[in-house]
């Protein structure tokens, strides 16, 4: 669509991930084009820039913004903010025509990984981001799970707690929900597990991530190249996306309590293990906020998606 007519887009939520999504929408999209911002803090950083970058703003939440002329050629919503406020502006926008992409654990529609799954709600009025650590860590899950049935899978997302800020801390019980269930619903495992640590390092240290998956005996160079190409696939839209060493292969016999979680009857199996590290682009977050850069830029990419399936048109009236 480079050079054609780009499609408009909103966003919903001033704090740290709006203003870098839409900074991103601004230096990196040839198919998208910002209209506006709406936020709650008239005084916020988020909207200043906004305004010093030429897009139209309100203060007025999602109210004032579909109160905007603006809004009239709108197809796709950004929300960045809370999973409790989504549900609200997913009550809101829906019966207006316009399609919401969620970045809040508030799971309304269904999950989209952009290298997993981003083909398969491209017409869906809500998609969800799951969260960062999902965004990370279900690349690789499913990856395994493509080489081999993964029984379990556990993912631990070490993030900087400077780059919680008050949505993510009010979310944490939500996190840990949605990460397990599209651990499952996207990754495939037969059951998964989430875990969160927010690290007080100082220096903040950047994202890190673990994913443990729990198979059956299997050709681990298949593995191990199934995996190291997911990571090439995410490092095209999140640079900063890394391998931190090998595929590490573990055994697991009978009797551990691994163990326990593999169908009855199959006798040995593996723990693979895969740590990651993401670091951020730095648009306009610190590049140790790898977490919320890979949130911003997963829901860029799932919306450039939607955009190349459905040329724009003007937004639904």
């Amino acid at each position: 669509m480079t050079g054609g007519a780009r499609t408009k887009v909103a966003v919903i939520g001033s704090g740290n991930i709006g203003t870098d999504l839409m900074i991103k929408i601004l230096r990196l999209s040839d198919t998208l084009e910002i209209a506006a911002m709406a936020g709650i803090d008239p005084d916020s950083d988020g909207l200043a820039r906004a305004r010093r970058l030429k897009v139209a703003t309100t203060h007025e939440g999602v109210e004032g913004l579909v109160r905007m002329d603006e809004f009239a050629d709108v197809r796709y919503v950004f929300d960045a903010t809370s999973a409790g406020a989504h549900r609200h502006h997913d009550e809101v926008l829906r019966p207006l025509g316009r399609t919401l992409i969620d970045l809040t654990p508030a799971a309304l529609g269904p999950y989209v990984v952009p290298p997993v799954n981003g083909d398969r709600h491209l017409d869906v009025p809500n998609v969800n981001m799951v969260t960062c650590g999902g965004q990370a860590t279900i690349p690789v899950v499913a990856a395994i799970g493509a080489v081999t049935p993964v029984h379990y899978g556990e993912i631990v997302a070490s993030i900087s707690s400077r780059s919680a800020g008050p949505g993510t801390r009010a979310n944490i019980d939500e996190f840990t929900e949605t990460t397990s269930s599209a651990v499952e619903e996207v990754g495939g495992a037969a059951r998964g597990k989430a875990i969160i640590v927010l690290n007080p390092a100082d220096p903040p240290l950047i994202m890190r991530d673990t994913v443990h998956c729990l198979v059956s005996t299997c050709e681990e160079g298949a593995v191990t190249a199934s995996v190291e190409k997911m990571a090439e696939n995410v490092q095209t839209y999140v640079p900063g996306y890394r391998l931190k060493q090998k595929v590490q292969f573990d055994p697991v016999r009978p009797g551990e309590p691994l163990h326990s979680l593999t169908p009855e009857g199959t006798g040995e199996a593996l723990k693979v293990s895969v740590f990651l590290e993401v670091e951020g682009a730095a648009h306009y977050l610190p590049a140790y906020a790898g977490n919320l850069d890979i949130m911003t830029s997963a829901a860029l990419r799932t919306a450039e998606r939607m955009a190349a399936h459905r040329p724009a048109e003007g937004a639904a009236r």
